[in-house]
């Protein structure tokens, strides 16, 4: 899709129009005939008159984001080549509309649609094209471009990318954005002691990595940390996921699929903050070398976990990241992790929304705040001292699973925390990405599959920082 700003109309084969609030003030009896009024996730296409009616509702930035990306769908499923759509004020929402409402995942058809090989352009109307609307206009290309990239990542099967693999294109995202970035492999996790992420790949074919990238601008505002689980395929282990629930595990990489989309977009918008991406990336088979219920792992951090239930493996494999992420990197601001960890968290709160937990409720109230103004949707859940003691183990520090079924996404989250340093609580962050990462319908700006949740959210948290 070719983008143009302009700053006068110009005629076109199709014109997108939002309607806000229900208020049509052209072509009233076509689209009365059509019985479209004008209300929210509904659409009007007058290929007569070369229009494209979409409806918005009430008008605001995730309403006109999603009605653009409706409009791309129709846009991109029709033969017209060119259309104007007016931005308004709304400028980056409808950059994001367009280019996350384009997206397609097509890479495993043999027969591909004619309709998407069509060289399309929209041409954007704004006030006046000066230096500031320029910048906003490639901010919002460089982050939906970062959101499609890590919606590839995670659509790809496992069986083309494995822990080598997203080692890879982490390496090309780092010389592509001039990053520094470090490759770590199973001698350095048994040099090291972290026998928790060696544990939980041990039985693939494909050997696990620590991936860490770095972005160091000069004289940086702040310094972050990001973690990701990268669990290229989540079979459960011996303690075996049931075959419906194995089906869509590729997207078990969000979480460091999302990391790789933040340091790519952080670094072409050249925001002024240090930030560190560290992503364990692993694949949890089965097979005689597998790691086992009732072992005992020893994490970096000398910590005892008893595990019993191989299928809670991200949080093994985070364990070890974040003691890393303590041990090599010092004066952070803050720590956020990201993880498609529990199933309990999307029953909780549905498929739409991420879990936000921490011991710092401010921090999590921000980072919520910045999530609901860049479109995702986010909840706190708040930490339960009454659940703590659900995740002791009586043979080892820790147990990998809690001792009840109910409160799974915090009880995941409370072991998280038993592996962050006293000094850093308060800047921890875990995020919960198991609903919005990966549904099988269209959402929003959303296709099926893979989102990319996270990327937006985050990028806006570190720019609202810049702004304070």
């Amino acid at each position: 899709m070719k983008l143009n700003l302009i700053e006068e109309s110009i005629n076109t084969e199709l014109e997108i129009i939002i309607i806000k609030n229900n208020n049509i003030e052209s072509d009233n009896e076509v689209l009365q005939k059509l019985n479209f009024k004008g209300e929210i996730d509904t659409s009007a296409l007058l290929p007569e008159l070369g229009k494209l009616y979409i409806g918005c509702g009430e008008y605001s930035s995730d309403n006109v984001r999603c009605s653009v990306a409706a409009a791309m769908r129709i846009f991109s499923d029709t033969n017209f080549c060119e259309a104007i759509i007016e931005a308004g004020e709304y400028l980056a929402e409808v950059v994001e509309g367009i280019e996350l409402g384009s997206y397609s995942f097509t890479k495993y058809k043999s027969n591909k649609d004619n309709k998407k090989e069509i060289e399309k352009t929209i041409n954007i109307l704004v006030e006046k094209v000066d230096p500031k609307t320029i910048e906003i206009f490639e901010d919002a290309v460089n982050l939906s471009n970062s959101v499609n990239m890590v919606r590839d990542f995670v659509n790809t099967t496992p069986e083309d990318f494995y822990p080598k693999i997203m080692a890879k294109k982490a390496k090309k995202i780092a010389i592509e954005n001039n990053l520094e970035i470090k490759i770590f492999g199973e001698k350095y996790f048994t040099e090291q002691k972290m026998g928790a992420i060696s544990a939980v790949g041990r039985a693939s074919r494909h050997d696990s990595r620590l991936i860490h990238m770095t972005y160091a601008p000069a004289n940086p505002m702040k310094k972050i940390v990001l973690i990701g689980k990268g669990l290229t395929y989540d079979s459960g282990g011996l303690s075996l996921k049931p075959a419906d629930f194995m089906v869509t595990m590729k997207s078990d990489k969000s979480g460091g699929s999302a990391v790789l989309g933040i340091m790519n977009a952080i670094a072409k918008m050249k925001l002024p903050i240090e930030v560190h991406g560290i992503i364990g990336a692993v694949e949890n088979m089965i097979g005689g070398d597998a790691y086992k219920p009732d072992d005992v792992l020893v994490a970096k951090n000398g910590k005892t976990i008893e595990v019993r239930n191989t299928d809670a493996e991200g949080r093994l494999v985070l364990a070890d990241c974040l003691c890393y992420a303590q041990d090599e990197i010092q004066d952070f601001d803050y720590i956020i992790d990201y993880a498609t960890l529990t199933g309990a968290c999307v029953v909780g709160v549905g498929h739409y929304t991420t879990g936000i937990m921490g011991n710092n409720i401010l921090l999590n109230n921000k980072l919520q705040e910045s999530a609901l103004k860049s479109g995702e949707l986010a909840t706190i859940l708040h930490f339960n001292k009454y659940l703590k003691k659900t995740i002791k183990s009586k043979i080892a520090d820790i147990c990998n699973i809690s001792s009840t079924r109910y409160g799974g996404a915090i009880t995941a989250g409370m072991f998280l925390d038993e592996f962050i340093k006293e000094e850093n609580k308060q800047k921890w962050i875990h995020c919960d990405i198991a609903g919005p990462a990966f549904v099988e319908e269209i959402w929003g700006c959303n296709p099926y599959g893979a989102s990319g949740a996270g990327v937006r959210f985050t990028v806006k948290f570190m720019k609202d920082l810049i702004a304070e």
